[in-house]
């Protein structure tokens, strides 16, 4: 499967970027457009590159078509486009690809961060699966990953215009582009099958992505997880509260169980309610409530995090084969413990 347009945007270079992909052989009926454009300080980063970029492709594409970003560093395995459009035929909204290191610079990074990182890693997952057999998303079932990078997005044109596009950000636009999907209720996959490789060097341009990363780490431990990951018990009511606030939205009861958990004033709870998508009601709601506010994970406590998201996890694989095929009422989900 081929792309009717690629769109290279080139700010800011000072190399052969553009002569390079001038020169670059691509397939009969394919339109190559190279963009060259010198931004101020102010604009020159990662966030802002990538909304023109994206804004172009937007133009190209029309109403109905799709849009795929890459990074300048990023190798796509060679079914790439295929496997995004089979997950947005499936009935995907937007696909959030699989993003993995370069082996070549895989192996020049110290055995001691990789060890780091594959902790992280796996106590993502385990938190990951527990929200999946928690509040089970049809348009995201297992496997999936975590993985909201720039490198590897699939979205439709539609959905893209809906969400406001890329947003205007120095750095960490791709997070936000997802979080602006969420708000609108945008089906989002987190597709193993969409894979690419980058870049591990430490000289990266771009401030706060992986680059920058790579050098903080070698420099020193970071002393806590990614901020996304909370405490393994933090995640499980996490989870179970967002479920408990769909069934409310969507007048399939929960409202009592709502207010219990969040203790917040019910004229509180029925305005955030009434928000016009579950996105925006979900993120009021953990604006709002104490409940839910989030707490970050030592990188020293992972060991034994890791060790009580897995026992969670396996409590509730065993109750979700326990209860196959059969119809079970309201359940009630308590976890303890830090």
């Amino acid at each position: 499967m081929r792309a009717d347009h690629i769109v290279v945007f080139a700010n800011n270079c000072a190399d052969a970027t553009t002569s390079a992909a001038l020169r670059t052989a691509i397939e009969s009926g394919t339109q190559l457009h190279v963009i060259e454009r010198i931004l101020p300080p102010s604009k020159a980063n990662a966030g802002h590159a990538r909304l023109l970029a994206m804004e172009a492709a937007a133009r190209l594409a029309g109403s109905s078509g799709i849009l795929l970003t890459t990074d300048a560093d990023g190798r796509t395995e060679p079914d790439w486009i295929e496997a995004n459009v089979a997950a947005l035929q499936d009935g995907a909204d937007a696909v959030a690809g699989t993003i993995e290191l370069d082996p070549l610079d895989w192996g020049l990074i110290p055995q001691a961060l990789h060890e780091d990182d594959a902790r992280e890693c796996a106590y993502d997952a385990l938190c990951d699966e527990i929200q999946t057999l928690l509040d089970p998303d049809p348009a995201d079932p297992w496997p999936r990953h975590t993985n909201e990078s720039g490198a590897s997005i699939a979205v439709t044109a539609e959905t893209f215009r809906r969400a406001g596009g890329i947003p205007d950000v120095i750095s960490g636009e791709d997070r936000a582009f997802f979080a602006s999907l969420r708000r609108i209720d945008a089906r989002i996959r987190h597709a193993p099958q969409c894979r690419v490789f980058v870049s591990g060097r430490t000289d990266g341009r771009a401030a706060g992505g992986m680059a920058d990363t790579i050098r903080r780490r070698l420099a020193a431990p970071d002393l806590y997880l990614d901020p996304r990951l909370e405490p393994a018990a933090d995640c499980a009511r996490r989870a179970a509260l967002r479920k408990t606030l769909r069934e409310a939205y969507t007048g399939n009861g929960g409202l009592a169980d709502v207010l219990r958990l969040t203790k917040l004033g019910e004229p509180l709870l029925h305005g955030i309610l009434r928000a016009e998508s579950f996105g925006l009601a979900w993120l009021l709601l953990e604006q709002t409530a104490p409940a839910l506010r989030r707490r970050l994970v030592p990188a020293a406590d992972v060991a034994r995090q890791t060790s009580h998201a897995r026992a969670i996890r396996d409590a509730l694989r065993k109750r979700e084969a326990e209860t196959a095929g059969r119809t079970s009422g309201a359940m009630n989900v308590s976890f303890n413990g830090d």
